[in-house]
């Protein structure tokens, strides 16, 4: 039997602790340093042992809550004012002289800087059922299935690419330990959090007490089973979407969706539309499979649902060797038996051989219910540098989208455009040349985008500030160049949608 877990009751005393030692994600950086707090990402902790050795009450607390390490009762009471309590709550079990951590509490910092604290099993805040402890702590081998994971890089991924335009009701559709939720809290009305394993939902609901967010609308069940026909002006989503084939291993809930290939993410994509209010988004981390024979980008774009525009945008892509090897050490399956390993490793080959899958592309892809005739759908690779959160960024995308679609040629050479101010342009040409090669925008933030444009295109989005039709300064860099204005307006709108689409050009009014 794995240990009850906390019960959420004392979460607010627990978390006035917490704050007045200083546990907080400034506090445990500035005692851990830098390379200690990022080797803890990595699951090492011999960086992080060796800062905490002064017995200080954030120290202890480090040790006990980060690094699962047992610590004197003294010194867990000069931490915790109310140590009896949380041992009567199930925070902390006594043994002896000493106390131990009975879940994983790791500070997070909000989107604002609030001081929040994800909860998670013992040993899984990261690394994956392979990570500090091997997710021992609470859960024995039987029931490794049903580990909850903490907050990781795919976590503050999908928060960082989310819209968080407020909205009256969001749902977190596979919410595990509950940090899409907290973010979710802080710009939705209301909020509906889901998993399928009831063990993510109490961690989801302790999540949400120890930061001090208002209670969620817990429901269990898989994909929108527990929501019905319920309607949401954003769904967020960080699904089990690893491909693992079947007869490979355990399946665990907090990353296998169960289905056959990557129909768990085209599934929650196809069905979106059913449960998004008009204009409402979906966002969610995906894996998809890149099969011989078909263009990953067309496979992509058919999962969409009509009357939705979305952007698509794959980050990397590895060799199905690459992915089976991340995956089974994310398991923990490279620490046990050699054999057993192997064969393991050969089934998901074998599966990846059958389906004639070449590679696995992680991505993000964002939907909007927008109801149009003529949905804009994007998919792109994008492998290089982003800055971080994008969801103002994403947000302006599709508003842009909008514009577009609402302008034709004649209607977007009457409208006003400013050049967006973090645009700087670059000349690049031998040294010495009288005229450059080429000539590049380039965006110092959000996809960090780099374009090559032409002189008309240059000339134009260097003089774009807002107080000019577009149409206006086509006709004068016609006159500057001796070119035919009306064939310069027959072919700038299209270079002009371009700049518009991808941010280098903000509209201004029509």
């Amino acid at each position: 039997m794995s240990t009850p877990l906390p019960t959420p009751a004392g979460a607010a005393l627990l978390r006035d602790d917490l704050r007045a030692a200083a546990f907080t994600a400034d506090g445990c950086l500035d005692l851990l340093g830098a390379v200690a707090y990022a080797a803890l990402s990595r699951a090492e902790t011999v960086p992080a042992l060796r800062a905490t050795r002064g017995g200080s009450p954030l120290e202890t607390l480090v040790r006990l809550f980060l690094l699962q390490r047992p610590v004197r009762r003294d010194r867990a009471a000069a931490a915790l004012k109310h140590l009896d309590r949380y041992e009567a709550d199930g925070w902390l079990q006594r043994d002896g002289d000493e106390v131990r951590a009975t879940v994983d509490v790791r500070p997070y910092a909000g989107d604002g800087g609030e001081d929040w604290w994800i909860v998670s099993d013992l040993g899984c805040s990261v690394g994956g059922a392979a990570g500090i402890g091997g997710g021992a702590g609470t859960a024995p081998a039987a029931a490794r299935a049903d580990l909850v994971l903490g907050v990781g890089g795919a976590s503050t991924t999908l928060a960082g690419i989310t819209v968080r335009t407020p909205v009256t009701s969001a749902l977190d559709l596979g919410t595990g330990s509950g940090v899409q939720a907290l973010h979710a809290s802080r710009h939705a009305t209301q909020v509906t959090a889901t998993d399928l394993n009831p063990r993510a939902l109490r961690f989801a609901a302790l999540t949400l007490a120890l930061s001090g967010a208002r209670e969620p609308d817990l429901r269990q069940g898989s994909l929108f089973e527990p929501v019905g026909e319920d309607r949401y002006d954003l769904i967020v989503s960080n699904p089990p979407f690893v491909i693992s084939p079947e007869g490979a291993g355990e399946r665990l809930t907090y990353r296998d969706g169960g289905m056959a290939g990557d129909e768990l993410c085209r599934t929650l994509v196809r069905r979106s539309a059913d449960h998004l209010n008009d204009g409402g988004f979906c966002q969610l981390l995906a894996n998809w499979q890149h099969v011989e024979g078909q263009d990953w980008r067309d496979r992509l774009a058919s999962w969409v649902p009509a009357g939705c525009d979305a952007w698509i945008v794959q980050r990397e892509v590895q060799d199905v060797a690459e992915y089976a090897e991340l995956w089974l050490r994310d398991s923990g399956d490279h620490r046990g038996d050699p054999a057993a390993y192997a064969a393991r490793y050969d089934a998901w080959l074998d599966a990846f051989e059958r389906g004639k899958v070449s590679g696995i592309g992680f991505g993000w892809i964002t939907v909007r219910k927008s109801g149009a005739d003529q949905p804009s759908v994007t998919v792109e690779e994008w492998p290089h540098a982003v800055e971080q959160p994008l969801g103002p960024h994403i947000a302006g995308w599709f508003a842009r989208q909008d514009f577009l679609r609402a302008h034709d040629d004649a209607a977007l050479l009457g409208a006003r455009f400013v050049l967006a101010p973090d645009v700087v342009q670059e000349q690049v040409g031998l040294p010495g040349a009288e005229d450059p090669e080429h000539v590049v925008l380039r965006s110092a933030h959000g996809m960090r985008r780099a374009t090559k444009v032409d002189t008309v295109g240059a000339g134009f989005a260097g003089v774009c500030d807002g107080s000019l039709p577009a149409g206006r300064i086509v006709d004068a860099i016609a006159q500057l160049l001796g070119e035919d204005p009306v064939v310069l307006r027959d072919r700038t709108p299209e270079s002009i949608r371009l700049l518009v689409e991808q941010g280098f050009l903000e509209p201004v009014g029509d």
